[in-house]
């Protein structure tokens, strides 16, 4: 008896890596792609993946991450979204006005909505779009409907989308005046 707790003593402490810090981040996995270089001695598979996170009170941010198994390019997107948040202008539930995303042969018209419209998006944008704390909006996708273009496309919509008082702030003029 006395032989097994001195073997407990002496046993290294783990740490316990089933409690990981709630971040408060939310995140989606996009898409998972199998993709194949092919080399001199034949083919090596690895696994593409893309994933949005985001808190759902304006800042989100995107990621992709590439690996020879799943997990491990989740954890690596997941990883590159956290470091890529950027915040976005709401309007209470909705957007402040329209704009146009574009990335590579992709774009993303998105449209502000009345309040309980909800969101009107296809799986690309709108997982986006609710992890950024938007309840009402419509889109429509134009070109290429690329996940990850669209991700992106809607990603660079939200990121130049402009409130009323950061365009006076920039003029240098009252809100009133706009």
């Amino acid at each position: 008896m006395a032989d097994l707790e001195k073997v407990k003593r002496e046993r290294p402490r783990r740490e316990n890596n089933d409690r990981r810090q709630d971040d408060g981040f939310d995140k989606v996995l996009v898409e998972v792609r199998r993709v194949t270089k092919v080399v001199k001695g034949g083919r090596t598979m690895r696994f593409s993946a893309i994933v949005v996170v985001g808190d759902r009170k304006g800042s989100v941010g995107i990621g992709t991450g590439k690996a020879k198994e799943v997990p491990l390019a989740i954890d690596k997107a997941t990883a590159a979204a956290k470091k890529n948040l950027i915040k976005i202008a709401t309007c209470e539930t909705t957007i402040p006005h329209e704009m146009t995303g574009k990335f590579g042969a992709s774009s993303v018209h998105l449209i502000p909505a009345k309040p309980g419209t909800g969101v009107i998006a296809g799986g690309a944008a709108r997982s986006i779009i609710e992890l950024a704390g938007i309840k009402d909006i419509v889109t429509k996708r134009h070109g290429s409907s690329n996940k990850i273009n669209l991700v992106k496309a809607t990603l660079n919509g939200l990121k130049a989308l402009k409130t009323k008082e950061q365009i006076a702030a920039r003029r240098g003029i009252a809100v009133e005046e706009i």
